[in-house]
């Protein structure tokens, strides 16, 4: 049985006590709630609008829809992610190109963007990812973008409250997502969220995931759109759980930096952190040419670990043939080990995995 979980969703009676309110009320689907969840979500990112949307995928899907990246359109992306940043440019009739990564950050490589985006015709949008929770180098990535012309979207899924240069993700680009799948940050149980400053992009995103309504809702349909709308009682769970966040992140944190301090020695490489960054560890992960043979000693430790991401996504099957020079991003597949550290690991917790790991060395 493992003792310490890679992840453990914290909810408590003030989610429950919201959720009976929304019950009682009768209006459990789309409504009050989900504004204002919005409007809040929206502040905390310093960003003028947020969409909720039923999960992270469906957030940039409709991101592209809303910003009219299509059929014809190339995006540039990362395959060091979850599968849903390239699906959800396919399920826009976009197409993606893999641009490799930084390997010590593992974040998009703006350099390599700006090969992609001067070799390739009909490249229309990046879309970085701010991966396990450090934000990608959005100054350099924004230069690009600039230069070239490309709509920006925000891959935010892991990074809610992360900052870069004083500013937190989700009110860099055109439009950026999150996710609120129960391993976050925080979390609705399912659920997602668009940010965006634009007013144009808001109001598309709003109406593309109630089914083409505008935002006077009724019945008629100005575009054809999806049922991709946030319920009241994720609102309600969402609400709490962004009161919570900023601790949640905190205590992150200073589980990272207890790791980063007792595995100094250690025969692992730990995260990388700019110093114009602040990382929110929606995972800590290490590398190792001994991955597998960690994994398993930790397993039997009772000290749950997780491989984010063990193939690429240009290696999937779903992508064979998709245009892509990432050889960084294969190794790093190779190599990379996530640790607990989530609000519930206790100092106890944090004491075993290291010694954990130390002892495996010797």
């Amino acid at each position: 049985m493992t003792d310490v979980p890679i992840a453990d969703p914290e909810l408590g009676e003030r989610e429950v006590e919201r959720v009976r309110e929304v019950i009682e009320s009768g209006r459990i689907a789309d409504g009050p709630r989900v504004r204002e969840f919005e409007s809040e979500f929206a502040a905390f990112c310093e960003a003028d609008h947020g969409v909720a949307t039923s999960n992270g995928t469906t957030a940039l899907h409709a991101a592209f829809e809303a910003l009219g990246i299509g059929p014809g359109d190339k995006v540039v992306t990362t395959p060091f992610s979850f599968i849903a940043s390239a699906n959800a440019i396919r399920l826009a009739g976009a197409e993606p190109v893999f641009a490799d990564i930084d390997p010590d950050t593992f974040n998009l490589d703006p350099t390599a963007v700006e090969e992609v985006a001067r070799r390739e015709d009909g490249v229309a949008a990046v879309l970085p990812v701010h991966l396990y929770g450090l934000p990608a180098e959005m100054d350099h990535l924004l230069d690009v973008a600039d230069d070239y012309g490309l709509a920006v979207v925000e891959d935010a899924a892991q990074a809610h409250g992360a900052e870069y240069r004083g500013r937190r993700v989700g009110s860099f680009g055109d439009a950026a997502c999150f996710s609120m799948y129960p391993t976050k940050n925080m979390t609705t149980g399912e659920g997602g969220m668009i940010t965006t400053d634009r007013d144009d992009v808001a109001e598309r995103a709003s109406s593309f995931v109630n089914h083409g309504r505008p935002p006077e809702g009724g019945y008629e349909h100005v575009r054809v759109g999806h049922n991709f709308r946030m319920t009241s009682i994720a609102a309600a769970i969402g609400r709490v759980q962004l009161d919570r966040l900023p601790d949640y992140n905190e205590t992150r944190r200073s589980n990272a930096a207890y790791l980063t301090d007792s595995l100094a020695d250690a025969d692992v490489v730990t995260p990388t952190v700019p110093d114009d960054c602040e990382h929110v560890y929606h995972q800590y992960t290490v590398r190792t040419d001994d991955r597998d043979g960690l994994a398993a000693y930790l397993d039997e430790a009772g000290v749950g670990t997780g491989v984010y991401y063990p193939t690429p996504i240009h290696d999937q099957p779903a992508y064979d043939g998709v245009a892509h020079a990432a050889p960084v991003a294969e190794r790093t597949a190779e190599q990379v080990l996530s640790l607990p550290v989530h609000p519930n690991v206790s100092e106890q917790d944090l004491r075993t995995i290291a010694s954990a790991i130390q002892e495996y060395e010797r």
